[in-house]
């Protein structure tokens, strides 16, 4: 085991946990499943519970699977996913730092992943193990190439900014 693997699993671990736990306080924390709904639909998305659900299957899914090391190019394709999707909706006009809820925090993680899928999950995971690790430009390709598509028909389905500006607007 060398020192990149170490290093790529440090990573997987706390990205991975950082997912989870994303996922978990949208689904147990706060406001539960019908608040997070709630800001979901403030950001102009259509059916705000079914959103919530998404997010935190998404969320715990891809966690699991990135601290595991399984399927890695598409755990990290789900991480991209839904950093994309927060960059667009609830980041983007805030500027870059997250002390203003800027786009920095997404960016990293939507980077750190897509590096992830790059370099593969290392030598301690279960890619490695059962001898289907994805990696170098076919890895990226595929956790990329799925995460703008997911993004895409996520925001072409159920975004709607007009909507979303008339609320406001009468509010």
């Amino acid at each position: 085991m060398s020192v990149g693997d170490i290093g790529l699993l440090l990573i997987r671990v706390v990205v991975g946990a950082t997912m989870l736990a994303h996922g978990v306080n949208h689904w147990r924390g706060g406001g539960k499943i019908a608040g997070t709904g709630r800001w979901f639909a403030s950001l102009g998305l259509r059916n705000g519970p079914l959103q919530a659900w998404l997010s935190v299957l998404t969320e715990i899914a891809a966690g699991v699977l990135l601290i595991l090391g399984l399927l890695t190019p598409f755990a990290c394709a789900a991480i991209i996913s839904v950093m994309l999707v927060a960059g667009v909706l609830a980041h983007r006009g805030n500027g870059f730092f997250v002390m203003n809820e800027g786009y920095e925090y997404v960016l990293v993680l939507a980077a750190v992943a897509l590096a992830v899928a790059l370099l593969g999950p290392g030598e301690v995971s279960v890619d490695a193990l059962a001898d289907i690790a994805i990696t170098g430009w076919a890895g990226g390709a595929i956790a990329l190439i799925l995460a703008v598509v997911a993004t895409g028909g996520l925001l072409a389905v159920f975004w709607r900014p007009e909507r979303h500006s008339e609320q406001a607007r009468t509010a």
